[in-house]
């Protein structure tokens, strides 16, 4: 499978589970996206940890400390699985799996090169150092009650917005 189609496969596996799906060419049009996807003026929680982050950090006018006060995460995940379209978030280089499950809106930006085609590849590039603590995220929160009422957003975000860089 080719680059562009693991991409394809992985926007079109997270969509369907009901994530917001973006795909941008370069850094430039990643701030453009992501101004566009987190509301004005709440506050937001960027680690900024990494070099993605950094670059969309400065858009925010209310950068919360911590993901506890925050109610949107803009952050660089470990990696994507393109069979499930699932995000995976892993506590390595300082983060918090937390902070993808508490605040309502999550984005979760994906370099390219950090997207899998099956869940075993990615498990196969970490063999020998995997994460201590790893979160399988497959699409916004939701349960449903034992008569089947779905309730999204109970377990984690209620919106979930993914961009492969």
């Amino acid at each position: 499978m080719s680059a562009n189609d693991t991409v394809s496969l992985f926007l079109e596996n997270a969509a369907k589970v009901a994530a917001g799906t973006h795909r941008v060419e370069n850094k430039d049009r990643l701030k453009d996206k992501v101004a566009a996807i987190v509301l004005k003026g709440v506050p937001v929680f960027c680690p900024q940890t990494t070099e993605l982050e950094n670059v969309v950090a400065a858009l925010f006018d209310k950068l919360a400390p911590d993901y506890t006060s925050a109610d949107a995460s803009v952050e660089e995940v470990t990696a994507a699985i393109a069979e499930t379209g699932s995000i995976v978030c892993a506590s390595t280089g300082g983060k918090a799996v937390q902070s993808s499950l508490l605040p309502s809106h999550h984005v979760a930006i994906v370099p390219r090169e950090k997207l899998f085609a099956t869940l075993d590849d990615f498990f196969a590039a970490y063999a020998t150092s995997p994460p201590t603590n790893i979160t399988l995220i497959t699409g916004p929160s939701r349960t449903a009650d034992i008569e089947l009422n779905l309730v999204i957003g109970v377990h984690g975000p209620e919106r979930l917005d993914i961009i492969v860089v």
